[in-house]
């Protein structure tokens, strides 16, 4: 009976505790995000740093409810801390990957980015794990650990994007009339001239045919859109020239 109002005082605390834990987090992230200069990314970090505090903080108010003393509890809790951060080296290894991907800030919200054989959006990086969208609309969520200890490929960070489209032709091709074919595709609104305007390269003499490429920029928005739109022309714009896309053959000389 004695114990009753500590128990029931220390339950009240833990409720409402955790209540403003998840309240203050929410709180904090929905206000950040009106911030147009703060990057997306802390935001949820930030929210769940002040969450996670409140929830200590509430705990140590429960303790404190059945008498124990604050340098005990600072005791308990760096013992605490040590067994818990060599039991979970690999969830807080996590913690601090996500730390560097903040400081570094290899991609931002929305990018396009691959990360081993991952390809998607980044929607959100948290204190343990990235959620990324996928473009099949598929869920995906990754271990800090696993982005940072990992080749990162970010196809947004620069506004322009170059294309390289590479094909085999036959080699009784007049190369002029190739390289006028494939430069008259270039002439779309969607190419740039800067940094470079477009060009027609020889990439190399191949068993079957000379492999040519058309090399051409364009903004990072229209690059998909405008790469398999030139795909679809290629060949029918070649074929209306007369220049043929031979298939892998060999030559073969017969002695008597």
């Amino acid at each position: 009976v004695s114990y009753t109002g500590q128990i029931i005082g220390a339950a009240l605390i833990l409720i409402l505790g955790f209540y403003l834990a998840g309240k203050l987090g929410r709180i904090v992230r929905n206000n950040l995000e009106k911030f147009n200069k703060l990057d997306p990314l802390i935001v949820p970090i930030v929210g769940n740093i002040v969450r996670y505090v409140v929830i200590i903080l509430t705990l140590i108010a429960v303790l404190g409810q059945f008498g124990v003393q604050t340098t005990s509890i600072i005791a308990v809790l760096g013992a605490a801390g040590l067994a818990i951060g060599l039991a979970l080296q690999g969830t807080l290894s996590n913690v601090a990957a996500g730390v560097m991907l903040l400081l570094l800030r290899p991609f931002n919200t929305g990018d396009w980015v691959e990360t081993g054989e991952i390809s998607g959006t980044i929607k959100e990086v948290g204190l343990f794990t990235t959620i990324i969208n996928t473009f099949d609309n598929v869920f995906i969520s990754i271990p800090n650990s696993n982005i940072w200890n990992n080749i990162i490929i970010n196809h947004s960070r620069y506004s322009t994007r170059r294309i390289d489209l590479d094909i085999g032709v036959d080699y009784d091709s007049d190369m002029k009339i190739v390289s006028e074919t494939l430069l008259k595709l270039a002439k779309d609104k969607r190419v740039l001239d800067k940094p470079k305007k477009p060009e027609f390269i020889v990439v190399k003499y191949d068993d079957s045919s000379i492999i040519v490429r058309l090399r051409l920029y364009s903004d990072n928005k229209n690059w998909y859109s405008l790469y398999t739109d030139l795909m679809k022309k290629l060949k029918p714009a070649l074929d209306k020239v007369g220049i043929d896309i031979p298939f892998p053959q060999r030559v073969i000389h017969s002695k008597k």
